[in-house]
């Protein structure tokens, strides 16, 4: 008998989520399920919102451990025995990139919404791929759909900035930085999977900068070409371990993108020049009100000064700021912030950032679709870059 999960197409809305709890599912029993995702669900269960139902994980032992410390009543190995028996209003993936396709795509079919940790898919093709099974996609505009964990654009430090920026407050943006400069030793890349494109899906700009990255072009809106550069300077891997790039946004302004694992003193940090003022945020895993500067041109008032370098309540940065967005977002039958054209806006930049740095052009915003080998591959095939067959040895 088909299913939700397996008949290609297959759609059954889940009942209507006024008046009770959100049934959640964790996919992925790992660090940052245990670590990040069950304990936002476990807040807002505080709150009223939701109940985590069941866990999944490949590995038994795993997923039974979680479920008897976190209290989940349901342990599964298997993503669609769950998905049909326990019908889940929404399920938070936190996998490797190489299985988000998949897993996000399964429970979309079962009529769940999806919370994906980032990345969100190795390519811009997965992406459309899931996009296309959301609820829009199959005449039911009140979802679901899925999202992308970028929990760094949620908190109150960036909602005051957004909405600055917005107004133009401080004036036109005009010069950016956007710096994720961190370190990771050669220990870190003797994991079997890292490093390589079909396991992690890129290096730094994919798997690290793509946070700041996001936020970045949260707070400028949307980006029109981008030139870079990139290189294996330290670790024997296949993607790159440095990146730099220029980057211009629809609005004029210019900003530079560094992403690095081979920086000793870690800093996430991004700084904006206005007309009248800057804006700085300068953290590493995540942010708060005093991580925020801004800094007036020498001319403002310093009543006006004083409203912008008012950030009210401090609500750090965090996945349970996300998840009650979400959460809002799912009562309302309303698409969610970071996902469709939303959540793919900094893939395709990260994608444009490879294609220019290992094809030495300027690549612009939509350049890459269906036929382009950058859409289907982030080393798009490139010498020196893909991967090389390894031929196998006769025994």
């Amino acid at each position: 008998m088909s299913t939700p999960a397996t008949h290609p197409g297959a759609f059954q809305p889940l009942p209507p989520l006024s008046g009770r709890r959100i049934r959640a599912a964790v996919v992925g029993a790992g660090a940052i399920g245990r670590g990040s995702h069950f304990p936002a669900l476990a807040r807002l269960a505080e709150e009223g919102e939701t109940e985590v139902v069941a866990a999944v994980d490949i590995d038994a032992k795993s997923v039974e451990s979680f479920c008897a410390e976190s209290g989940i009543p349901h342990a599964y190995t298997d993503l669609e025995q769950m998905l049909r028996e326990q019908r889940p209003d929404l399920v938070t993936i936190c996998t490797p990139p190489t299985l988000h396709r998949a897993q996000t795509v399964a429970a979309l079919r079962a009529g769940a919404w999806v919370w994906c940790e980032k990345p969100p898919v190795p390519t811009l093709a997965d992406f459309d791929a899931v996009e296309d099974e959301e609820g829009p996609a199959k005449g039911m505009a009140g979802g679901p759909y899925a999202s992308i964990v970028f929990q760094h654009r949620f908190g109150s430090g960036s909602r005051h900035v957004r909405k600055l920026l917005a107004e133009r407050a401080m004036g036109r943006p005009l010069v950016a930085h956007c710096q994720t400069t961190w370190y990771r030793d050669t220990a870190y890349y003797a994991v079997p999977w890292r490093g390589r494109w079909e396991t992690e899906g890129g290096g730094p700009a994919m798997g690290h900068g793509i946070h700041q990255m996001d936020l970045l072009l949260d707070l400028l809106g949307p980006w029109s070409e981008v030139k870079a550069m990139a290189g294996r300077l330290v670790h024997d891997v296949e993607t790159e371990d440095v990146s730099t790039a220029l980057v211009r946004f629809e609005n004029g302004a210019l900003a530079t993108v560094v992403n690095s694992v081979l920086s000793p003193d870690e800093v996430s940090r991004i700084r904006i020049d206005c007309e009248r003022a800057t804006v700085e945020l300068t953290h590493l895993y995540g942010h708060s009100n005093d991580n925020w500067r801004i800094t007036p041109a020498p001319d403002v008032p310093g009543d006006e000064a004083a409203v912008w370098q008012d950030f009210g309540p401090d609500v750090p940065s965090s996945h349970v700021e996300q998840l009650r967005e979400l959460v809002v977002s799912m009562r309302a039958g309303e698409r969610p912030r970071s996902s469709g054209t939303d959540g793919r806006t900094s893939l395709e930049l990260i994608t444009a950032l490879y294609k220019s740095a290992f094809t030495d052009t300027t690549v612009r915003a939509g350049d890459i679709g269906p036929g382009d080998p950058y859409y289907t591959a982030l080393h798009g095939g490139a010498p020196g870059w893909a991967p090389v067959a390894r031929e196998e040895v006769p025994a």
